[in-house]
């Protein structure tokens, strides 16, 4: 290695909508954006394929596509983009310090600011069926593709308040939902309960599992199993959505920032500032409300600002 330490004004970990959109605002600033895109280049749209949802878009983009604009975009204003995968961290307490970043377990940098926008991994079943109908009708969120189906009989995994909503969400705009609860109760909270319990077309199956996900090419039907007496049962639908939680990606974080007890990294009020000074998280990584490529750009934007501000503070400091 040599032994000058590449050091980077704005160190950007994640590629995602937070990250471009944090990368765009943070190069027309001048901070000189260098991002690793880390092993999913572009975020969870890279597994979307039709974005219907996203302003600017008035007949729908593709996933991936959309991350490719967002990256020539960041690009355009002088934001390097590199692939690797960060693995070690060691952020400074002091306001003014630096940070230290290790990338694929060899290359060390030193930061000035970093902001955080390695998202969150939506948790699979793990069938392969499933995986291999992923964007062909198997999705982990029914806002985000649900009116797709409009009309359509489809099925939701999950009993949760989160799989409570995203079903009573999908009664809405669907002929039918079947919702798959493995247990012989829902862990979601009464009200939630209440709601799927008072939609007349949810078919609410407790000890339910997914046996397999029927179809080639597009999803066709779900074959159930009752995990207490191992009856079978298959039905035609058009979408299963997994509702079972996602797992916010901050391993390599641990010890170092501030989070709650599912892992999500703990921003300051309204900001996007974590408890280490100089560091700041946008997107999924802070966000297991809303995750929405919308609102995860919003908080990109953010990050952007704090950081901006935040080395003009410093540098206001230092001149005094």
């Amino acid at each position: 290695m040599s032994d000058t330490v590449e050091r980077i004004k704005c160190l950007i970990i994640g590629s995602g909508p937070a990250g471009y959109t944090a990368a765009i605002y943070a190069a027309r600033a001048d901070l000189k954006p260098v991002m690793y895109t880390g092993m999913e280049p572009g975020g969870q749209l890279t597994t979307t394929t039709e974005v219907d949802n996203f302003p600017g878009y008035p007949e729908g983009i593709d996933g991936p596509k959309m991350m490719m604009d967002l990256q020539q975009q960041a690009e355009r204003f002088g934001t390097e983009v590199r692939m690797g995968m960060v693995t070690e961290v060691d952020f400074s307490d002091e306001p003014g310090g630096i940070h230290k970043v290790t990338v694929d377990n060899k290359t060390e940098l030193e930061a000035e600011t970093v902001i955080i926008s390695t998202g969150a991994t939506a948790k699979y079943l793990g069938l392969p069926s499933e995986q291999r109908l992923r964007g062909g009708g198997v999705s982990a969120c029914a806002v985000c593709d649900g009116f797709f189906y409009k009309g359509q009989d489809v099925a939701i995994v999950g009993g949760g308040d989160t799989a409570a909503e995203e079903a009573t969400y999908l009664a809405n705009i669907c002929n039918s939902v079947t919702m798959l609860v493995r247990k012989d109760h829902m862990k979601a909270s009464k009200a939630m309960q209440h709601r799927v319990t008072g939609t007349k077309n949810i078919d609410l199956r407790y000890n339910t599992e997914v046996d397999e996900v029927l179809g080639e090419q597009v999803v066709e039907g779900l074959r159930m199993v009752n995990n207490e007496t191992g009856e079978k049962e298959e039905i035609k639908i058009t979408g299963l959505f997994i509702a079972i939680g996602h797992k916010p990606n901050t391993e390599i974080f641990k010890g170092q920032l501030e989070m709650d007890d599912t892992g999500y990294l703990i921003t300051k009020g309204k900001s996007t500032k974590t408890n280490k000074p100089g560091v700041f998280a946008s997107g999924d990584v802070q966000d297991k409300e809303y995750r929405q490529a919308v609102t995860a750009a919003g908080t990109g934007c953010m990050a952007a600002l704090d950081a901006e501000r935040y080395l003009q503070t410093i540098e206001t400091e230092v001149a005094v």
